[in-house]
């Protein structure tokens, strides 16, 4: 399943892109309460949609519900929260009986308001394009996602196991989520640790060993360094990050430095120090090649 990156870098959707449509928000704000009415007065004009808006309660929680939604097209904030709160909508739209026709013909109706705001709110032609460039990506996205639904129940009906097979895999899910959780807050215990073998170190300088107090000190900050490396990893992971490789490729180059210095401390074997050297030059070859491979893909993904 894509995460939130992943679509919008497929509908080249920018940082400036999100700066356009934060820009809008005073205005959206202002008008929403028009575009609830205007909104409302076509589904009520068509029967199909009409029906669903018999009970009174049930109109004015929506409205509540889809005014929130267009103030958030422009907040600026679109991450695997926003995602996810776009799947539950459309999986809403599936469970009452919609068809995805009318969700469509709604976000037309939505996108033609929104066209038209902007040419009342912005005369130069040059920043009214711009806007409405950012617009029709952030309703593309909506629509893609909110839809995807339908294609999963379609989906369902033609794979007798998907139901549990869909059980499954958001069991394993949650189990792969808890134990990342945990691993995380091993984490944080460790780095606890860490912080305290510091405040240990620290203390040979005071004692005389100055030379051993600070390369030790520093071999220390390695590490912890390389915990917070790992801690903002899975940190990414649980947000429905993807795992990146480059990480531990690091932490094992930091390992290796931090190893480099207690040899120099224990006055190893010349041997023993040019295997350490041969061995970080290595490593530094290989993150490089991922980090340029890593890039390389991405550009490719970008243009395709």
């Amino acid at each position: 399943m894509l995460n939130m990156e992943e679509i919008k870098r497929h509908y080249c959707f920018t940082q400036e892109d999100a700066r356009l449509l934060q820009e809008l928000l005073p205005v959206a704000e202002r008008n929403t309460e028009r575009m609830i009415d205007e909104f409302y007065d076509y589904l009520l004009g068509h029967a199909e949609t009409a029906d669903f808006l018999r009970d009174e309660t049930v109109v004015q929680r929506l409205k509540k519900s889809h005014a929130l939604w267009f103030c958030n097209l422009f907040r600026g904030n679109y991450d695997n929260q926003y995602l996810r709160t776009l799947q539950r909508t459309g999986l809403i739209h599936v469970s009452i009986g919609l068809n995805a026709h009318y969700v469509n013909a709604a976000m037309h109706q939505i996108r033609r308001f929104l066209l038209e705001l902007i040419r009342e709110t912005y005369p130069g032609e040059d920043e009214r394009r711009r806007h409405m460039a950012a617009i029709e990506k952030i309703l593309d996205i909506n629509l893609d996602i909110m839809t995807a639904a339908y294609q999963e129940e379609a989906l369902k009906k033609v794979f007798i196991s998907q139901r549990f097979e869909s059980k499954l895999v958001h069991a394993t899910e949650r189990f792969t989520y808890g134990l990342n959780l945990i691993l995380v807050l091993a984490l944080v215990g460790v780095s606890l640790s860490v912080v305290g073998l510091f405040l240990w170190e620290i203390t040979h300088v005071f004692s005389g060993a100055v030379e051993k107090g600070i390369l030790s000190a520093l071999g220390t900050l390695l590490i912890l360094w390389m915990m917070i490396e790992l801690m903002d990893s899975e940190i990414k992971t649980l947000k429905g990050g993807r795992f990146n490789i480059l990480v531990f490729i690091g932490v094992v180059i930091i390992a290796i430095i931090r190893e480099i210095l207690i040899s120099t401390l224990r006055h190893d074997p010349l041997t023993t120090q040019a295997f350490l050297a041969g061995t970080l030059l290595i490593l530094g070859i290989v993150y490089f090649l991922v980090a340029k491979s890593q890039q390389v893909g991405s550009s490719h993904s970008t243009f395709h």
